[in-house]
């Protein structure tokens, strides 16, 4: 039975975790990714904060090669990372035991990383594979698939859903606003950038998941 997880890992044990010494507030989120052997797609996001050169506030790490920026709009930077195929970190690790990764989002505090295997057995091989590579992951939820009423819902995180319940339960999206991200932050315990990250994001899959469907007439 296909079986989703979710790990954490501590911030600074995983390569883009340099953000962090010089941008604690910021949130990082990678592309979502479908791993191949020894291939990891490369992009990423940098949101919360507004800076004249984000690639230089990556310091060296051995899991990197190189950063670059390839986007911005206002405080949010698409960034492109070469890994270091020979470093072992979780991506290596998925790519290696060909498990999807969902989605992958790092603060200051953790990186949390959602994955999905086709039956608890893949999610057992990359625990083994952590441990032997001293890789310090926490397992903090594991279920198995469960079938999703519509498209919007398929297309929506846990922690997507869960953010946009909270802000439109407390009136965030009122007129004028009746909380602020940070309110929202203190409650699901996270930062206000990672909140509004993830209210985006869910806004963002639920328009494509809507205007995918409408048929245009001209």
């Amino acid at each position: 039975m296909a079986t989703e997880a979710t790990f954490t890992v501590p911030s600074d044990q995983f390569p883009l975790g340099t953000v962090f010494n010089q941008l604690p507030d910021v949130t990082v989120e990678l592309e979502r990714i479908i791993p191949a052997r020894d291939v990891v797609i490369p992009y990423f996001w940098v949101r919360g904060t507004e800076v004249d050169d984000i690639e230089s506030v990556f310091t060296e790490h051995p899991g990197t090669k190189g950063i670059r920026l390839v986007d911005s709009v206002e405080d949010e930077y698409l960034l492109r990372v070469e890994w270091a195929l020979d470093y072992d970190d979780v991506l290596t690790v998925l790519a290696k035991t060909e498990v999807p990764l969902i989605e992958a989002i790092g603060t200051n505090h953790k990186w949390t990383f959602e994955i999905r295997g086709d039956d608890q057995s893949d999610i057992a091989e990359f625990q083994q594979r952590c441990r032997e590579l001293d890789i310090p992951t926490t397992l903090t939820e594991l279920h198995a698939l469960t079938p999703v009423e519509t498209g919007t819902e398929a297309a929506l995180t846990d922690t997507q859903q869960e953010a946009l319940v909270l802000a439109y339960e407390h009136g965030y999206f009122e007129s004028p606003r009746e909380v602020t991200l940070e309110v929202l932050g203190e409650e699901l315990g996270i930062s206000q950038q990672a909140v509004g990250s993830r209210i985006r994001g869910g806004i963002k899959h639920i328009l494509g998941s809507t205007l995918s469907a409408v048929e245009y007439r001209f």
